[in-house]
């Protein structure tokens, strides 16, 4: 079993509170870009932006990965956008678990604000497509690691 560690120094437990998924199956570029939206947020207006991104109403700005990107009118200060609905509902789920570590150590989650959001790519998962004429090309799914620091203000 892999021992994973934070990559957030300075970590101080009195303070800090943090969560982390492992080997989640999102996009990795979905998921980067989620963390640096939410970046700076506290936990509540985290969690509303994110509820709205999975009902298609507020989109995330691309602002590495934005190649062939449309634009989406609802954001002001880069107009290139999408919906990554599926990795904004794990993200939503790691959230719920940061609160909930705050909560069990005594820490007011209303008051939390999101200090570090970081998405690396993990493993990847080899597999096989079947191709014409009894051939087979290789395919690769990347997992992603997320994670997430808070600190009460």
């Amino acid at each position: 079993m892999p021992e994973f560690k934070y990559s957030f120094k300075g970590y101080d437990p009195m303070v800090h509170v943090r969560a982390s998924g492992r080997e989640v199956d999102v996009s990795p570029k979905a998921a980067r870009e989620i963390c640096a939206s939410i970046k700076g947020m506290k936990l509540a207006q985290a969690k509303k932006f994110l509820e709205e991104v999975v009902k298609l109403k507020q989109p995330v700005a691309f602002r590495r990965y934005k190649v062939k990107v449309g634009h989406k009118s609802a954001l002001s200060k880069f107009p290139a956008g999408r919906y990554p609905k599926k990795a904004a509902e794990k993200l939503l789920e790691l959230l719920e678990n940061l609160g909930g570590n705050a909560d069990f150590k005594g820490l007011d989650s209303e008051r939390l604000v999101i200090l570090h959001a970081a998405a690396s790519r993990g493993r990847k998962v080899k597999s096989h497509v079947p191709r014409a004429f009894g051939r087979s090309s290789p395919s690769f799914n990347t997992l992603v690691h997320i994670e997430l620091v808070g600190r009460e203000v």
